[in-house]
């Protein structure tokens, strides 16, 4: 089977957003997009009719790599319901871990940003949130369901916390270089407020 080369589209979408993750959108110009690629200057307005719809690509390029993540771990029913939970912030922690803790998350530096210029990018954001949220709130029905969490815990308010606490653990695991306030997060839920 013959493997067929990158289009300068995927080499600019792939690479760019490992520029944007390690720069920042404002921050990452056209012209570290194209160079990190290795493709004409030409080609990123040949793909994309503004950084704002080349940004929006970022986004779902990223959310495709994470719901990859979500699979494995929140909606994964050969695991247990909390296992997955715990799996989904260590996968977190991990893809955090690779680069020091230096890039963050890229839904969570995109919002902080990016927002307050492009209503575009702030909708989709609350959509991959939203995507989420809903399966943050799947596995915990699930943990409710097998009697791990009580029944009276409401999946979506907690789902809600999880994602608003971890987005917060990663900006503060970016600025610390240090993986200890998602260490601390995760102690807390699973050791106090998941009892």
């Amino acid at each position: 089977m013959v493997m067929s080369k990158p289009s300068n589209r995927e080499k600019i979408l792939t690479e760019g957003l490992k520029v944007v993750h390690a720069h920042g959108f404002a921050n990452a110009s056209v012209r570290d997009i194209v160079h990190a690629a290795g493709v004409p200057q030409g080609s990123f307005t040949n793909h994309f009719a503004s950084k704002e719809a080349f940004g929006l690509e970022v986004i779902g390029l990223y959310l495709e790599r994470s719901r990859a993540t979500m699979t494995a771990t929140l909606l994964n029913d050969s695991l247990a319901p909390l296992d997955r939970l715990a799996g989904y912030i260590d996968a977190n922690q991990a893809r955090m871990a690779q680069t020091g803790m230096r890039n963050g998350c890229l839904f969570g530096n995109f919002t902080a940003e990016a927002t307050d210029h492009s209503e575009a990018m702030r909708e989709k954001l609350l959509e991959v949130f939203a995507e989420i949220r809903r399966n943050i709130a799947t596995c915990l029905r699930a943990a409710a369901a097998a009697g791990d969490i009580p029944e009276t815990a409401d999946p979506d308010d907690l789902a809600a916390f999880i994602l608003t606490a971890l987005q917060g653990a990663n900006l503060l695991s970016k600025a610390e270089r240090s993986a200890a306030p998602i260490e601390r997060l995760r102690r807390l839920l699973f050791n106090k407020i998941l009892k």
